[in-house]
């Protein structure tokens, strides 16, 4: 979206930026810069495939988490006397169907082993966004987030990775201890803690601090929106080369760009995108099975992803978001946001499909399976995440992926007689553990050093 209110316009902030820009076009536009060509579904997962990434391979690893009704015997915890078991070599392709195991189970996408320190859902966001910054010569990333943004940790290490800087701009008063996200924040970028006053005017707020960047040697600041929505209707080269001696030369003008809180845009999309062609694969889940993808949702821009790669790719699976920080109207009011900025993006007149008259109703939202405001803990949930690690090597965390892993389970009991497999996106949050522990000390206290057996 254009913003009006700049230091600099847009376009001769992205056009100083374009130094070094390497263009990586999906194909030729016409002077308005919408593409004016008709492609078959497979033409347009190659031509929005064909790019350079962050990720260098979109492969992650898929288990099966089996569900026993069996009883075991003086076991006790959250799932009472069923055992869980991680079956780390499943069956895919054909055999998905032929071997029809009678207990309930669902897989399991280990997005969370992607990175140590970079949540799955931010690392696939990413994916297609780094580069785009890379081919504009970005030097500086201004970006936003709580106290524990699993967001601004992300950046923060996949702009070091890459020899930028990050500049994140976290809410509230720094912590007596750092840990977590936070340390993780502290460690890879360079971070300003904001009084929530301020950070309540977040564009004001990001467009203060990176114009403060570039006050002192005439640099240009340009939001990322504004970037990739131009990268479309220019048609300039270099090597790169050129790109990373420009960008590292001393007292050259800084090209900061700003990244919206939680990189909920349009860009964000295309590495989740990339993921559903990885799963799509016929010696995987293959594109004929009718699925039920199951994941957690915070800005809700992972779940748009999933269903727009579900529909471009004409796949007959379905995604359920469980919603965690926002109302159902919100969900989806993103995601019409979402779907027109794809489309408006990815313009292309489609055959075989309806995505240019989808507006909305990709997703399907839901409320978690005990509803709460965001950001609580509920008693027990901390000994379930435990239960779960213990029987299966697998951590969730009780703020979101506890939140799939139940819906996943409850939803699997239901397909077991149908056809329709259920697949949980495990998007990490590993560390979002220690935030919570300084956080909701009392449950972390009664943890048992181990389960009953």
């Amino acid at each position: 979206m254009i913003r009006s209110s700049r230091v600099l316009s847009s376009r001769d902030a992205i056009t100083a930026m374009k130094n070094g820009f390497h263009s990586a076009q999906l194909l030729k536009t016409t002077p308005q810069g919408v593409p004016k060509v008709k492609l078959s579904s497979e033409e347009f997962a190659s031509k929005l495939l064909d790019r350079r990434w962050a990720l260098p391979s979109p492969d992650t690893k898929i288990h099966q988490i089996m569900l026993s009704q069996a009883r075991v015997r003086d076991r006790g915890g959250p799932f009472g006397n069923r055992s869980v078991l991680n079956n780390t070599q499943p069956s895919f392709g054909d055999d998905m169907v032929a071997k029809n195991d009678q207990n309930p189970s669902f897989y399991i996408v280990r997005d969370d082993l992607l990175h140590p320190f970079v949540n799955g859902n931010k690392a696939r966001k990413l994916d297609g966004l780094l580069p785009i910054m890379e081919d504009h010569s970005v030097t500086d990333v201004v970006t936003c987030g709580g106290c524990q943004s699993a967001h601004a940790a992300a950046v923060a290490v996949s702009c070091a990775e890459r020899g930028l800087k990050s500049h994140l701009l976290l809410r509230g008063e720094q912590p007596e201890i750092l840990t977590g996200y936070n340390l993780i924040s502290t460690m890879y970028g360079n971070v300003t803690y904001v009084p929530r006053s301020l950070y309540a005017n977040r564009e004001k707020m990001l467009q203060t601090h990176a114009n403060h960047l570039v006050s002192s040697n005439s640099g240009h600041v340009a939001w990322f929106n504004d970037i990739f929505e131009s990268s479309f209707t220019t048609q300039t080269s270099s090597s790169f080369v050129q790109m990373d001696a420009n960008r590292s030369a001393e007292n050259s003008p800084r090209k900061v760009a700003i990244l919206n809180e939680g990189a909920g845009d349009a860009a964000a999309l295309l590495g989740v995108i990339r993921l559903v062609w990885y799963l799509s694969q016929n010696h995987l889940l293959g594109k004929e099975r009718a699925m039920r993808f199951v994941v957690d949702a915070g800005t809700g821009t992972t779940a748009v992803g999933l269903g727009l790669g579900a529909l471009c790719f004409g796949l007959p699976w379905e995604v359920t978001a469980i919603m965690l920080a926002d109302t159902v109207d919100g969900y989806k009011q993103k995601e019409r946001h979402l779907v027109s900025d794809f489309k408006r993006c990815f313009g292309f007149h489609l055959i075989d499909h309806g995505l240019n008259e989808v507006d909305h109703g990709i997703v399907k939202w839901v409320e978690r399976c005990h509803p709460r405001k965001f950001g609580n803990v509920l008693d027990g949930e901390v000994e379930a995440c435990q239960q779960i690690a213990q029987q299966t090597g697998i951590l969730v965390d009780p703020m979101y992926t506890l939140a799939a892993w139940e819906m996943a389970a409850l939803l699997s009991e239901k397909k077991t007689k149908e056809a329709v497999k259920v697949v949980m996106l495990h998007t990490g949050g590993t560390l979002g553990m220690f935030g919570l522990a300084q956080r909701y000390r009392p449950y972390f206290r009664t943890l048992k050093d181990g389960l009953s057996v």
